[in-house]
């Protein structure tokens, strides 16, 4: 089991007369992950309406700023016990049986155009075996035609753009690998959450995107930029691409710094708990 303690802080200037906001902050209830001492902070005098997503199980905050500073730090403690499988044991799910609450998955979205690339993921991987292996062949080949770079793309930025500049962020990383797995009929979704693991030269650590991938009989994560230890990987919400799952919309004029992250694995000395690390082992937390 992995533990883990995350302090989350945005700050914002808000003009006058002041705006709506909904956050995307809270870490996800799911299967295999427990959420405990759970806590929203505030430096204005104002009551957010914390509410769920039926359908995705997303949770947010909403509330109305008033004009001036506005503080916002979210912390928890997360417990996640990974599902773990072979990977060579984990088939893909022919479209005819997939449940229906995961078909939404597999058509193009805002940023995956899959249509678009439907050619390319044929061409590169449609002669392999359907399952786990080949969805670990298309995060492969993205890593290998994506450079990694900040700063270098933007909030309108697809797949097929990353395609044709070959750099990208996390979220463009997971863009790519969703349209291409979705090109091929492979439920396919973004996820957000916390980064944990990167190199220190890529910048202070920061909200992290990745991927999960219907197989089998759950979702399976994927962390296609190739930056995280995905064993340490905490979620936070799950969406067609980034447009679902921004972790602040804001109705208004602000100005805003850049958040700060901290995500910290712990043992405390008990025995059931273990520090994240790769391993071969395909990792749900559904």
């Amino acid at each position: 089991m992995i533990r883990m303690q995350l302090d989350l802080e945005l700050n914002y200037e808000v003009a006058a007369p002041g705006c709506d906001f909904i956050f995307n902050l809270h870490a996800a209830h799911t299967a295999c992950q427990r959420v405990y001492d759970e806590k929203l902070s505030l430096s204005q005098s104002v009551t957010p309406e914390v509410f769920s997503d039926g359908n995705s199980g997303n949770r947010y905050a909403r509330l109305r700023a008033q004009a001036g500073l506005l503080h916002v730090r979210y912390q928890a403690t997360v417990e996640v016990q990974h599902h773990m499988a072979a990977p060579e044991t984990i088939g893909e799910v022919p479209v005819s049986r997939m449940p229906v609450s995961v078909l939404n998955y597999i058509y193009p979205s805002r940023y995956c155009e899959s249509d678009r690339l439907s050619k390319l993921a044929i061409r590169q991987f449609g002669k392999m075996w359907q399952g786990y292996t080949r969805v670990q062949a298309i995060q492969k080949w993205v890593q290998e035609h994506v450079s990694f770079a900040s700063n270098t793309t933007n909030s309108n930025t697809s797949a097929v753009d990353t395609i044709i500049s070959q750099v990208g962020v996390c979220r463009d990383f997971a863009h790519l690998m969703i349209a291409l797995c979705r090109a091929l009929s492979i439920p396919a979704r973004f996820v957000t959450g916390t980064d944990y693991g990167a190199d220190p030269a890529l910048g202070p650590p920061d909200f992290h995107a990745y991927v999960e991938v219907f197989l089998g009989d759950r979702w399976y994560l994927f962390d296609p930029s190739g930056t995280a230890i995905p064993m340490g990987l905490v979620r936070v919400g799950t969406g067609r691409d980034a447009a679902d799952v921004s972790f602040a919309t804001i109705f208004g004029t602000v100005k805003s710094t850049a958040p700060k992250i901290f995500a910290q694995a712990t043992t405390d000395g008990r025995s059931d708990l273990v520090l994240p690390y790769h391993c071969r082992e395909a990792l749900s937390t559904d």
